[in-house]
């Protein structure tokens, strides 16, 4: 399966809490809900289209409860069918049960145990949100696909998918668009180290 990060961010690199006020409050945050007011037809079409590229899911220990409390719920929702229903895998030292099946819980090596599920056939092993997950998965060299979508807002706190201090990255642009409601959406390639130069007439 092909490894695939989808994060949704501000232009001040914020991926905590998007969709909703009391989605993520840890660390103090207040301004969760950035996302919504973005939101378009044309963006959940695509949403659904990725969605349905997807065989299986893995997600850090915060994301995983959230939805596992809340995508059972919406049965009539599009999507419901999808997450509900294909495996997912959640990475975490910490948590002893996952209700929301099928759910197999990785613990220890995070990175050799979805370096075994990447060699199991299929298509897209999907990560949704799980920020620090998906940060350890690009220093790792894991990610095959990252797919941004930055809405046009800045707030000014919160968690940054990219922190000081994380590992380099060089990325490579396969796509991008907008949408009517102003998202902008990139698809990315990890190309290993990220090179370096210096810009002059003689260089």
């Amino acid at each position: 399966m092909k490894l695939v990060v989808q994060e949704f961010l501000t232009l001040d690199g914020v991926s905590q809490g998007p969709g909703a006020p009391d989605e993520d409050t840890s660390g103090g945050f207040t301004r969760g809900g950035w996302f919504v007011p973005y939101l378009d037809e044309e963006f959940e079409r695509l949403a659904g289209t990725w969605l349905g590229e997807a065989d299986a899911f893995l997600f850090g220990r915060r994301t995983y409860r959230n939805f596992a409390r809340d995508w059972p719920k919406m049965t009539d929702h599009p999507s419901a069918r999808i997450l509900n229903g294909l495996p997912k895998y959640v990475a975490s030292d910490t948590l002893t049960e996952a209700d929301w099946n099928p759910t197999t819980i990785l613990s220890g090596d995070i990175a050799a145990r979805v370096t075994e599920l990447k060699r199991r056939p299929g298509r897209e092993l999907q990560v949704h949100g799980s920020a620090r997950l998906a940060q350890s998965l690009l220093a790792a060299g894991l990610i095959d696909t990252l797919r941004l979508v930055i809405a046009p807002v800045v707030v000014g706190q919160g968690r940054r998918l990219f922190p000081d201090g994380g590992a380099p990255a060089g990325l490579r642009l396969v796509s991008h668009r907008t949408t009517p409601g102003g998202l902008s959406v990139h698809i990315l390639e990890p190309t290993g180290r990220p090179e370096y130069g210096t810009y002059g007439a003689d260089a």
